[in-house]
């Protein structure tokens, strides 16, 4: 992965980190009327410089492949997240602070708003850790890989049902399997549909592909410690690791962040697939 071709520092990632480290300190200094809308400015200097140091390492970035469609990670990112948002509701395993009362309007607004900035800011990332590779992928960024076998497949999709219901029915000890069940239930159809799939990855011992999961907790990092002094911002209630806490998540709590990055990649791969893109412009 590591290019020979790199670039100078483009200028628009000086622009986006002014624009990070200016709506990190309003956040944390809770400046009005502002602070209350600095989590999307936030975000997006961090995309943006993210992907202006993946151009400066290896010539080109998700930004200047996919230009316009470039859009599209921050819609369907926030599709994304109200899905977890709608998980959330059974497991209640995190709460909401706000600096002041919302409408509901203004709040799903609002929160869509925030919510667009996760699967851009977790690809770019995982982009940029792909640059400090040395060996190339055992499968080709435009190989799906094979399909699975008929019976993985059925087998799959069973442990995809149980870990979507089972979260509705014993929220309290059921919760992790929430962060299991979207890629249990949509990479096996990705794999038939002929996406790309985490499980053709892992048959084909494609064990680089796991950089993406770190790519997420790379992102966790920051997620939870510019949340940590901000206002909006949100705390945890998990059952049994409620505990060793590192800014407002629970230390046991990071790990669910390696999960995440899996089921990011089948919804993103799924939503693909039902709009008729054949291209999703990822290096993995």
């Amino acid at each position: 992965m590591r290019s020979l071709y790199r670039k100078p520092f483009p200028w628009y990632g000086f622009v986006a980190l002014l624009l990070c480290v200016l709506a990190w300190t309003g956040s944390w200094l809770h400046l009005e009327p502002f602070s209350g809308y600095l989590f999307f400015p936030l975000w997006l200097g961090y995309i943006f410089f993210m992907d202006a140091l993946v151009v400066m390492r290896h010539g080109t970035s998700l930004l200047m492949r996919m230009r316009w469609r470039y859009v599209f990670l921050f819609i369907t990112s926030s599709i994304f997240w109200w899905i977890f948002e709608w998980f959330n509701s059974a497991i209640q395993n995190w709460h909401y602070i706000v600096d002041h009362p919302y409408t509901p309007f203004m709040f799903i607004v609002l929160a869509s708003i925030n919510f667009s900035t996760v699967l851009p800011a977790v690809l770019e990332t995982t982009e940029f850790l792909f640059t400090f590779k040395t060996r190339r992928l055992e499968l080709s960024p435009y190989d799906p890989g094979a399909r699975l076998p008929l019976p993985s497949f059925i087998i799959l999709e069973l442990i995809g049902i149980a870990c979507f219901i089972l979260p509705w029915v014993y929220p309290h000890y059921c919760f992790p399997l929430v962060w299991f069940s979207l890629t249990f239930l949509l990479d096996p159809l990705n794999n038939y549909f002929g996406r790309k799939s985490v499980f053709a990855h892992i048959a084909a011992q494609n064990w680089s592909f796991m950089i993406l999961p770190f790519g997420a907790l790379f992102c966790g990092f920051f997620w939870e410690m510019w949340n940590y002094f901000s206002l909006p911002k949100w705390y945890y209630t998990v059952p049994y690791i409620n505990f060793w806490k590192v800014f407002e998540m629970p230390l046991l709590g990071y790990l669910g962040y390696l999960p995440f990055a899996l089921e990011l990649f089948a919804l993103y791969q799924f939503i693909l697939w039902l709009t008729w893109q054949k291209e999703d412009f990822l290096l993995i």
